[in-house]
């Protein structure tokens, strides 16, 4: 715009004594300052906190983010800035990239199977799925429903015999998956039509929780309520159970009610389709190669902000102790440095950290299949239209996909062993695997046993198996994608801006077929010494936010409940505690039940916890040492001893009630006990006492981060 455009006149500054404003004015302008950070920060994250609790689903056990290894519990999505439309991962957004319809016309597909996946299981279903779709005469994509604009729903019935399968994972306190937030969101508002439109749902969770698989059934209810027509019963998968068999039985009995549905022939052909072709690369810049990057090439050597599930920041281990003081488990406190990352976190927020596996079982898988795993590979989709042109970062070498994109020690799902089938050249092997993979109830008797139970993995499945010899790019596409592992922050950001504490143990078993296995991750950390050969060890992690908050009036009590690592959040709780005591708050009582086995061997941060009961941040610190006289003493038991005081602060001064831990055991004991002293403290019966507890949950009184 030209000058001569220019209708406004800029007023000279006052001047006083100087000075550019006057006090009235710097006084006026800091209130406008003010307001306008907050109008811009807060009011904004309040709008986009997930209200998916008060959804009215029918209610079950809390869910868990399902086929996460160790801790799976209650990481609640964190405020969000809403997904641009288009593909998040691919650059400007474009017709192509937003629109699945057109992408369904275009490549001759009638079937797309949508996924909220969190640790990479349902997007798997969904990819088996749409490869299934192939075997009964039809053509499916598997699609992440934050890349697309789900609006276009209703236009599926633009194409013939089409339908739409979801595969939902229930997430935190009941939530949905990050990647399927926005797709929730859009259901809620419930402007779109859908009639005609067919589809069916299979839910994944867990039923050791609270909300057990409420994120599929409310698609599931939500998506009739709109109009669509459900040509399948909803699966629920119970990964407390085995997830793996509630999918194949759901699986098995869908593809013909399909075919009966659109008149399809449900031959369902006994094929194997590879989705990936392998390029070896002879002649290639190793600085193209990837390395153990999830997103931007070289992105661990020069670290840019801001940091998450696809760029993690390289934090270096400052500090790597054992806790324990006996015993014959390794229970380890770590803490990384995160000095001039510009991440943030609070107590009760969860630090999420990539692990490598095992180089050992990487060596011998290669060794098994007799490769050099140093070769330079790409696995490039055969389908062009995919926006998963990789099954990982490529080009990158064997070795490296073993190491750091792939999960080698889990027990293969059926479909792996469905696929390597014809690699065994000895008959019995090969009946053997298909039985495994197969509904039959034999079949699904010898997976359990021989795979689930026996926690094979597959470098024991080929050892076991001396005649299969897949090749190993097969095998590679094959294979999950190795997930991050949470763990709740054990520090306050208060009192640790610059450092990330974390609390864990690690996890090492003896298998039925003396193998010894070892957690991934945990052992992983365990090795992560301060400083190696001169070189600081680093850890590549992200931090998850959490709704597993202190209340926000500290005259609130607070009422802490965590046996051995749960301790973890409540490290970083009774840090807190302690700087707004210092500031001179009014504070409620803090009191902290703890379970552990012996007192002389594994009472975590013992002397941190007894100079903060002596400062009195802590007015109470209940431990329950189960194994230190003849009859075991839990931490319910504590609370039962303790009703009249706990009643007391829980109905008369609004305690906040926080559980931290085993979810099959723990948590559901803690609940119990607290039914009971609802009972006897407060006159009531069981059905009121029950519902007296739930209205704590409802009111974000009572909150739990616990795993199975």
């Amino acid at each position: 715009m030209a000058d001569s455009d220019m209708d406004v006149t800029t007023p000279e500054p006052l001047m006083e004594d100087g000075g550019f404003f006057n006090t009235f004015d710097i006084v006026v302008l800091s209130i406008i300052a003010g307001f306008a950070i907050y109008w811009i920060m807060f009011r904004k994250k309040v709008q986009e906190i997930p209200e998916f609790k008060t959804l009215t689903i029918p209610t079950g056990r809390r869910p868990l983010t399902v086929g996460l290894p160790g801790k799976s519990g209650l990481a609640q999505p964190g405020n969000r800035t809403p997904a641009p439309v288009g593909n998040l991962h691919s650059g400007a957004p474009t017709i192509q990239e937003t629109s699945f319809i057109e992408k369904m016309k275009k490549t001759g597909r009638n079937v797309v199977v949508f996924y909220g996946s969190q640790t990479g299981t349902a997007e798997d279903f969904s990819s088996r799925l749409a490869k299934d779709a192939q075997r009964y005469g039809m053509k499916g994509m598997a699609a992440d429903p934050e890349e697309y604009n789900m609006s276009e729903l209703s236009r599926l019935t633009e194409i013939d015999n089409s339908i739409a399968i979801f595969c939902m994972a229930t997430y935190g306190e009941g939530d949905p998956t990050d990647n399927a937030q926005d797709f929730y969101d859009w259901l809620q508002e419930g402007n779109v039509e859908l009639e005609g439109v067919s589809f069916t749902v299979f839910a994944l969770g867990n039923k050791t929780y609270e909300h057990f698989n409420s994120m599929g059934k409310y698609v599931d209810k939500r998506l009739e309520e709109l109009g669509a027509k459900r040509i399948f019963d909803l699966g629920l998968g119970d990964d407390d159970a085995n997830l793996e068999d509630d999918f194949v039985s759901w699986r098995e009995q869908f593809w013909p009610a399909v075919c009966e549905h659109f008149g399809v022939d449900a031959t369902g052909e006994d094929f194997s389709v590879r989705q990936y072709e392998l390029v070896v690369h002879t002649d290639i810049n190793m600085n193209k190669v990837f390395t153990g990057e999830f997103g931007r090439l070289k992105s661990f050597e020069t670290q840019k902000a801001p940091f998450d599930s696809k760029n993690p920041f390289l934090a270096p281990v400052i500090a790597n102790r054992k806790l324990n003081k006996g015993g014959s488990r390794h229970l380890m406190h770590l803490e990384l440095d995160i000095t001039g990352s510009k991440i943030s976190y609070e107590a009760g927020d969860h630090v999420a950290v990539y692990p490598t596996n095992d180089v050992a079982i990487v060596n011998q898988i290669g060794q098994v299949l007799g490769v050099d795993l140093d070769t330079v590979i790409s696995l490039n989709n055969l389908d062009e239209e995919s926006n998963k042109k990789h099954p990982f970062p490529c080009p990158t070498t064997y070795r490296t996909a073993l190491t750091h994109y792939l999960d080698i020690t889990q027990p293969p799902r059926t479909n792996v062993l469905y696929e390597m089938a014809p690699y065994a050249s000895d008959p019995k092997e090969q009946e053997n695997m298909r039985k495994m993979a197969s509904s039959t109830p034999e079949g699904k008797a010898l997976y359990q046993s021989w795979v689930l139970e026996s926690r094979r993995g597959i470098l024991a499945v080929l050892q076991d198996l001396p005649s299969l010899h897949p090749p190993i790019d097969h095998l590679c596409e094959l294979l999950p994608r190795l997930q991050a592992r949470y763990y709740s922050i054990a520090s306050s950001s208060k009192v640790h801006p610059n450092s990330i504490h974390i609390c864990a143990v690690v996890v090492e078993y003896e298998t039925s077929t003396s193998r010894v296995n070892r957690g991934v991750a945990t052992t992983w950390l365990k090795n992560k010494v301060v400083t190696d050969n001169g070189h600081k060890s680093t850890v590549p992690m992200y931090v998850r936010k959490s709704q597993f908050r202190l209340p926000y009036k500290t005259g609130n009590p607070v009422i802490m409940i965590g046996p051995g690592t749960g301790i973890a959040p409540f490290m970083g709780f009774i840090q807190e505690q302690a700087c707004y005591k210092q500031q001179g708050r009014d504070m409620g009582e803090t009191v902290l039940y703890y379970g552990c086995r012996h007192r002389n061997e594994d009472f975590l941060y013992q002397e941190e916890l007894e100079q903060f009961e002596k400062a009195g941040v802590l007015t109470q610190l209940n431990v329950a040492f189960s194994r230190d006289q003849e009859h075991k003493v839990y931490v319910q038991h504590l609370l039962k001893n303790n009703k009249e005081h706990l009643w007391k602060l829980i109905n008369t001064e609004s305690a906040h009630i926080y559980v931290c831990g085993d979810a099959r055991n723990m948590a559901r004991d803690v609940q119990n006990a607290l039914y009971e002293i609802a009972e006897e403290m407060g006159g009531m019966a069981r059905t009121q006492s029950v519902d007296y507890v739930k209205k704590l949950m409802n009111k974000g009184r009572y909150m739990q981060d616990v795993w199975s």
